[in-house]
């Protein structure tokens, strides 16, 4: 399992950088993965400069890569003014348009780190439209760290049941993806064998 971790946190240490580690952890806790971590702090300057001229930089190109390869993501904000970071927005923002299929279909575990309880409602009210938006599949368990969920009772629970969620998520749609047959488009099609078995005999 290929699985990468979005995090827009600006500071370091990070609490929303420490949020997704967790949630990698216990999801490749239910299954073997290979986790990747990009963040988006790094890619600031890349960004702006893809809105302005249409093109990612080397660096931004690779991160639109890993995300688009990835069996799964876990995506982890910062809330500011109630919502989702410009920045976290702003790189969802040109990867959909490098590639508007880039999300479709894709398990994606929503996160959100912040100061009080109460911004808890970013994950439905921001997070999940604009991931179904970009037709990913979101898993049902968000989860929000506020400051005193660290250490706290609750949080441990939450990410353990969404990262059984998304593993299981993902392995349910890789099993579902067809596999190539000898009918399909990764080979060539014998037109002329066909044709010829189709013409009438004597």
């Amino acid at each position: 399992m290929r699985l990468v971790v979005v995090s827009a946190g600006l500071s370091v240490p990070s609490s929303t950088r420490l949020l997704g580690d967790r949630l990698a952890a216990a999801t490749a806790a239910h299954t073997p993965a290979d986790v990747q971590v990009v963040e988006v702090r790094d890619l600031a300057v890349e960004i702006a400069h893809n809105f302005t001229n249409g093109f990612p930089g080397r660096v931004l190109a690779d991160a639109f890569d890993a995300v688009t390869a990835a069996d799964g993501l876990i995506v982890v904000t910062p809330v500011f003014s109630a919502s989702y970071s410009g920045l976290f927005k702003s790189f969802f923002d040109t990867l959909s348009v490098s590639d508007p299929e880039a999300l479709a279909g894709k398990p994606v575990l929503i996160a959100a780190t912040g100061g009080t309880a109460r911004h808890s409602l970013v994950l439905d009210h921001a997070l999940r439209p604009l991931f179904s938006y970009l037709k990913a599949v979101v898993v049902p368990t968000g989860v929000y760290a506020a400051l005193e969920d660290w250490g706290a009772e609750g949080l441990d629970g939450r990410v353990e049941r969404a990262a059984g969620e998304l593993a299981a998520l993902t392995a349910g749609l890789s099993a579902a993806r067809p596999r190539p047959t000898r009918d399909s488009f990764e080979e060539v099609t014998p037109f002329e064998e066909r044709l010829a078995a189709l013409r009438p005999t004597g």
